[in-house]
């Protein structure tokens, strides 16, 4: 059977050309859309028709889209997040949903550390005023001075947390799961309640899942919580932090600053205030970005659209539905 497979990976489709010889091997009619970033729900409705699996990036796979695609069979996550697709709309129509598990817990961990190295030792700034012509002190402070609060101590929070300890920092977590003791012993982790690692953190890390108890997590109450010369780095999803009063407490100096790699609103607007902030440093959503890691994650979601599509077509064969 040949199977119709939509990709709107972004990185995936980037490296399509050294991908495809494999991909064309497994037999699959490959659907290769133009994608900058994710396809909304409309773009996803114009070339979703008659798939029978999707890789897909932080597409908005919604029930409406799902109808729209009556042979739908899978969509698999390339990467770890699912918050983009209604998991309950596609088990009530059979449609199997998988992802990756730890796809990038070490770069993504890494990127929080170089937000926090850059701030505390003013290294974008130095170097600025450098190449402006000056020759400016600017102190900055060692992170074994500093206490770091994890907000999510999964597979990402936990990984920061290790690096942050070898870096000697005082840790903070908070978490609604609780955690293994190995972590404590490794980290000496404190978990606490949100707003007690709000308040005494110099950098609050965010690593936690998008979901309806995390939207908007971080809002203008809690914000007020942290220390004047605190930052907040988000390294998750966008909206878990309530980006107009992000800018508010920015503005206003409630916090000394923030390291950003994703955003309410994704490619970052124009006219975001946030793009003229001094004291904001500005990725691209792209913390996961690490060659391994990426060869990594092709070879799982493609091995796990190939594992489903083989349960349906067994299924289909005894008789089966979908």
């Amino acid at each position: 059977m040949r199977w119709k497979v939509l990709v709107t990976a972004p990185r995936m489709l980037r490296d399509m050309p050294r991908l495809r010889p494999d991909l064309d091997a497994l037999g699959w009619e490959l659907v290769l859309p133009d994608v900058r970033q994710q396809l909304d729900e409309q773009q996803l409705l114009e070339v979703v028709g008659d798939i029978d699996a999707a890789i897909c990036g932080d597409d908005a796979y919604t029930a409406r889209v799902m109808d729209a695609a009556p042979k739908l069979k899978a969509i698999c996550k390339w990467g770890t997040g699912i918050d983009e697709i209604d998991v309950e709309a596609a088990r009530e129509r059979g449609i199997h949903v998988r992802n990756v598990p730890d796809a990038f817990s070490v770069p993504v961990a890494d990127t929080v550390l170089a937000f926090m190295l850059s701030f505390a030792r003013r290294l974008p700034w130095l170097d600025r005023a450098i190449k402006q012509g000056g020759w400016e002190y600017i102190d900055g402070v060692s992170l074994a001075e500093c206490t770091l609060g994890v907000v999510g101590c999964g597979n990402v929070g936990r990984t920061v947390l290790r690096r942050a300890r070898a870096f000697g920092m005082r840790c903070l977590g908070n978490d609604p799961l609780p955690m293994p003791p190995q972590l404590i012993d490794e980290t000496s982790v404190e978990m606490v309640e949100l707003d007690e690692l709000l308040a005494g953190a110099d950098f609050v890390s965010l690593n936690c899942d998008l979901n309806p108890t995390s939207h908007h997590l971080v809002g203008r109450r809690e914000l007020k919580l942290m220390k004047p010369g605190a930052v907040l780095i988000n390294t998750a999803r966008g909206p878990i932090v309530d980006e107009p009063a992000l800018v508010e407490a920015l503005e206003s100096g409630e916090i000394n600053g923030a390291g950003l790699d994703v955003f309410e609103v994704e490619p970052l607007p124009i006219d975001s205030p946030l793009r003229t902030m001094d004291r904001v440093i500005l990725c691209p959503h792209m913390a996961n970005s690490s060659p391994r890691a990426c060869r990594n994650v092709h070879r799982q979601v493609i091995q796990n659209v190939q594992e489903l599509l083989a349960q349906c077509e067994t299924a289909a064969a005894a008789g089966g539905r979908r």
